[in-house]
């Protein structure tokens, strides 16, 4: 099925099991010659970390690239590497000064006289207790500039090649914060030309200086910016001859909200990117990170429907007042829209053709 199209899963509103069933039957197929994956976290008892112990007992090539101080799971993460590494593994732990926080995953598997490769892009962690109640986003697809670039950046990572411009990847910690504001300021442009022009962004902080200047340089231009943040915000909202036309809105409710997605309009041709990526200096300047672009417009629109109904919620939504404070959204006598409930009836049709602006 990945041959003909990708597939994005939104968690938990689908399951974590094709992830993890695909990485099981890697473990199994003779014809899988490698698998190589990021990971931050992982469940207690998980069936990720059994998959890669399976894969190696099998002969198979398995590279892990372990972040062993991820918060409040140092301990669980140290054991779990140690075991993959007697297995057989090759067990990266960490990038000197630098967390690894992105989530990759890249299965090798020879076919006839051909070799493919199976990719897994996400927001979330490869964790499967998470992934019922965080909300993420994973991208699981063949397509050869994805694959390319995920091959590439496992290769920098091994210290088997230098950093190569990639096609579909921004990647912190060189890349990223100057690609996200060269996005945002060509926003800028198309609002002073007259242009249509919009940005959306939902992620978990909202903290680099450079990056909300050039947002407050957007707004400035006229450019209509909805901020979707659940945590810390730094960044004020409705200001006068500063940032008019920026919103911004927290969700807290039934889930955590924890993908990260960065929509620019871009004059009707939107770029969508989706990763591990927050817009702060930590996650810029001290982690390694990855956002990718989306390339299939079925798959544009079912992440354009996802900032939709995240701006139509009006039951886990807290509206930010110029002032950093924040106001319930829900008001008497109106219809109660709650994502957390109304992600479970999108189908394929009711979002087909859907845009922002």
């Amino acid at each position: 099925m990945l041959k003909k199209h990708d597939v994005l899963l939104h968690h938990p509103y689908n399951e974590m099991t094709p992830v993890l069933q695909m990485l099981e039957q890697a473990a199994e197929d003779p014809k899988v010659l490698s698998i190589k994956i990021t990971i931050y976290r992982l469940a207690k008892e998980s069936r990720v970390s059994a998959a890669l112990l399976r894969a190696a007992e099998m002969g198979k090539h398995v590279s892990v690239l372990f972040e062993v101080k991820a918060r409040f799971d140092e301990e669980n993460n140290l054991r779990e590497a140690q075991c993959l590494q007697k297995a057989g593994c090759f067990v990266i732990y960490g990038m000197s000064s630098l967390k690894t926080h992105t989530k990759l995953l890249l299965i090798v598997r020879a076919e006839g006289e051909r070799v493919h490769r199976y990719v897994h892009l996400a927001s979330g962690n490869y964790n499967e207790d998470t992934a019922r109640y965080y909300t993420d986003l994973g991208l699981l697809t063949t397509k050869e500039t994805y694959a390319n670039d995920v091959s590439d950046f496992f290769n920098v990572i091994t210290g088997h090649s230098h950093p190569s411009a990639y096609r579909s990847l921004i990647t912190s910690p060189v890349h990223m914060r100057s690609q996200l504001i060269d996005l945002v300021n060509r926003e800028a442009e198309n609002a002073r030309m007259g242009l249509p022009a919009g940005i959306v962004i939902k992620v978990n902080s909202l903290q680099d200086k450079d990056f909300i200047e050039a947002l407050y340089k957007a707004s400035q231009a006229g450019v209509n910016i909805t901020l979707i943040v659940r945590g810390i915000c730094c960044l004020r909202p409705g200001r006068k001859g500063l940032s008019e036309t920026i919103q911004v809105i927290s969700i807290v409710g039934e889930y955590l909200e924890h993908s990260r997605i960065y929509y620019f309009h871009n004059e009707g041709r939107p770029k969508i990117y989706i990763g591990s990526a927050d817009a702060m200096v930590r996650s810029f300047d001290r982690r390694i990170e990855s956002l990718f672009c989306l390339e299939d417009q079925a798959l544009k629109e079912e992440a354009i429907n996802i900032l939709k109904f995240t701006m139509q919620d009006n039951v886990n939504a807290y509206v930010m007042n110029e002032s950093g404070s924040y106001k319930a959204k829900m008001e008497p006598g109106v219809k109660p829209f709650n994502i957390h409930k109304e992600f479970f009836n999108v189908t394929t049709e009711s979002i087909k053709g859907i845009s922002l602006f």
